[in-house]
């Protein structure tokens, strides 16, 4: 089975690289069907497939601990990932990170762990990852990284407090965020969040 799947022009000739992480029990190439959806032919598309369908064992509210070594494996993939577009002359501020639910919370507790400016963060029902009440004492700017969390309210995975406390820490860290909630909406993406990260994409190189 492939480990990584991709779409789109070649990084190197691309606007944007965008690395769509996937949920618990989905794939790689599900994502790639949303990248086609967004409807961005000069954004390059890499989305990697975890193991078994699954990036670490239990809910992203556990502790920590219970995650391991899982969830350390899952961040670096990507920044195994991110390394390699860095390493071929592809800057920071032209790769995206875009996750759905499992994928969501990835792709926020990668960031947070690696801040700097991305060309967007894109959460779609997810959150940072550990236990309510965990303090954070994470450091670094996103130095203006449009970031947009999308959730539903009430879901039955993400409370939507953690989407808040999600859009408080990164603006703090200075990302410019946009945080909408969806009153009784299905464990899903909805076109509205489509076209905020669609809206997102529209970027041109220099």
């Amino acid at each position: 089975m492939k480990t990584l799947y991709q779409g789109g022009p070649p990084p190197e000739d691309a606007d944007a690289v965008l690395i769509l992480l996937h949920g618990r029990g989905a794939t790689a190439e599900g994502m790639l069907d949303l990248y086609r959806h967004l409807d961005r032919s000069t954004v390059a598309a890499m989305a990697p497939q975890a193991p078994r369908g699954t990036w670490y064992p239990h809910s992203f509210m556990a502790p920590i601990s219970d995650n391991q070594p899982h969830l350390d494996h899952a961040l670096q993939r990507i920044d195994a990932i991110v390394h390699d577009l860095l390493t071929r002359g592809i800057p920071a501020e032209r790769i995206a990170l875009l996750g759905f639910s499992q994928g969501a919370c990835l792709a926020t507790e990668y960031a947070l762990r690696h801040p700097r400016r991305y060309a967007g963060l894109m959460v779609l029902t997810g959150g940072f990852i550990g236990p309510p009440g965990m303090e954070r004492h994470d450091t670094g700017s996103f130095d203006g990284t449009p970031a947009f969390i999308g959730s539903s309210d009430p879901d039955p995975h993400v409370p939507f407090e953690r989407a808040q406390h999600t859009a408080d820490l990164l603006a703090r860290m200075g990302a410019e965020v946009d945080l909408r909630r969806y009153p009784d909406m299905p464990h899903t993406i909805c076109e509205d969040e489509i076209e905020a990260c669609r809206a997102m994409l529209a970027v041109e190189r220099d």
